[in-house]
This record gives C-alpha cells, sequence and structure tokens, in this order.
C-alpha cells in the first residue's frame, strides 16, 4: 500500500468520482465489493459521500438530480493547481467546460470538462481534500485509462492543458500512448477506431485493484452488477471489465508487479 502525499502535482490522475441515481444503493454495492466505508460531504455538492479504506479517501459518489438522466459513469479527476486556469486552457485547447469551475466547500475548487472527442473528466484544485490518499491496495483506484477513437488529438490536448508527456507505443497492432509526468506514467490513451462503443463515446475508464479478478467479477454478478469482458490476462495483470447495477462501468485488476518504469 502507498500513502500518497500532501498534494498531488499538476495534472496527476487524483480522484475518482462517481453520480448515481441512488447513493445508497450503490454504496452498498461498493461497500460489498470493494470493503469502501462511507463519510458525509461537502455538502455544497448535495447528496455527497467519500468512500474511504483504513480512514484514508478513495474515491467520491454522489446523487444526480432526479430530473437528469445522463449515462451513469465514474470520472477521473486531474489535479490543477488553478482550476481557473486551468478550464480556460481546456476552452482554448478546442475542450468544453461543462460545470464549473466552483467551490465544494472548503475541500477545493472544481470544473467538469469534456476533451475534443467529447470524453468527460474533471479538475481538481485542492484545499481541505487532496483527492486519492490511498493506493496499490484492493479497492484503490490504481490506473486510469481514456478510451477513444484515436490518440493524435487527444493526445495533444492532454499534454497541452496539464503537461503531460505523451509516449506514444511503436506498434502496428495497437494505437496506444502512455502519459507521464516528471517521468512517471499516470494514465494512458488508448485508440480503438471504430470499435469506440456507440453507446458510450469516448470515456474514462478507471481501474480499481483487487485481490482475485475472478472472484471479483463473480461478486459483481451476485452483487446485481454485470461483467462487460471476462476475466483475462494482460501484461499488466489479470483484468475484468464490469458495471454496476446503475450501468457504471469500471476495470478491475490484480496486478503483477512491473519493473522500474512499468505503465502501471
Amino acid at each position: 500500500m502507498t500513502e500518497v502525499g500532501n498534494r498531488h502535482p499538476h495534472g496527476t490522475p487524483c480522484w475518482v468520482s462517481l453520480l448515481a441515481h441512488s447513493v445508497e444503493a450503490t454504496q452498498e454495492f461498493y461497500s460489498q465489493l470493494f470493503g469502501w466505508e462511507f463519510h458525509p460531504g461537502p455538502h455544497s455538492l448535495g447528496p455527497y459521500v467519500r468512500a474511504t479504506l483504513g480512514g484514508k479517501s478513495v474515491a467520491g459518489i454522489g446523487e444526480l438530480p432526479g430530473d437528469r438522466h445522463p449515462p451513469i459513469a465514474w470520472t477521473t479527476y486531474f489535479a490543477a493547481d488553478d482550476a481557473d486556469k486551468t478550464a480556460e486552457l481546456i476552452r482554448i485547447c478546442g475542450g468544453t467546460v461543462g460545470v464549473g469551475p466552483l467551490d465544494a466547500d472548503d475541500a477545493g475548487r472544481l470544473a467538469v470538462a469534456s476533451d475534443p472527442m467529447g470524453a468527460v473528466f474533471g479538475v481538481w484544485q485542492a484545499r481541505h481534500h487532496r483527492g486519492t490518499e490511498v493506493r496499490g491496495e484492493p479497492g484503490t483506484p490504481v490506473w486510469n485509462e481514456l478510451i477513444t477513437r484515436d490518440t493524435s488529438l487527444v493526445g495533444t490536448f492532454y499534454s497541452a492543458v496539464f503537461g503531460l508527456e505523451a509516449d506514444a507505443v511503436v506498434s502496428t497492432d495497437i494505437d496506444y500512448v502512455t502519459l507521464h509526468l516528471a517521468g512517471r506514467p499516470v494514465g494512458g490513451i488508448h485508440g480503438v477506431g471504430r470499435a469506440l462503443p456507440r453507446d458510450r463515446g469516448a470515456h474514462w475508464m478507471t481501474y480499481f485493484e483487487v485481490s482475485d479478478t475472478d472472484a471479483a467479477a463473480r461478486q459483481v454478478l451476485e452483487l446485481g452488477g454485470s461483467v462487460i469482458r471476462t476475466p483475462r490476462e494482460s501484461e499488466y495483470g489479470r483484468l475484468a471489465t464490469v458495471a454496476d447495477p446503475e450501468g457504471a462501468v469500471f476495470t478491475v485488476i490484480h496486478s503483477r508487479p512491473q519493473p522500474a518504469g512499468g505503465t502501471q
């Protein structure tokens, strides 16, 4: 288990948050799956809870207004030194700012935006809440990956907005870029061309660590969720793509140890 320092550097994926129709039912699902406990706030965001493991914050769950019916999805937030300046840069670089920037009580300042291909992401300027406080333990987010049509345009976008270095995989079989910050891999962009899901479009995928991928996939089904892609081996560990009962898609992975400089 790795405890995160006081503040995430600008450009780091620092938090994941989910808006659901029923916070109570969603809490029950993730509590059973990941062992999360929940604490209220920030209150200015409406019904909202922070998920914790061992007292350390790992994710957030909020409630959608009853008259809104967007796709239920996990949102990746990037750390920003100044949310307002970052929001303006997003617009300049061809993205769209849909929410904010606005204050979340004294926890921080946020914005929700989309990149030029339509993938939604968040911006977080930390005050009293720095974001994810622990990683590497089962139940914590360990990787964030953008699923999009191709990597060229959006790779340039995230580099310009967040100062991330885009390192393309040299291959004729895969269109993949690893995003680095200060030489450390912090996320990925996977271009899937026409295989991009029509019902979701471009989107960020959150990977959560688990101790047993197959057992986690079975438990998702038992708890009323679904398995989108069955457990399979990858270069980085055994993983499965699943969805919670409201349809929020995420990946569970039992990571294998990586050599220095690995991408996860």
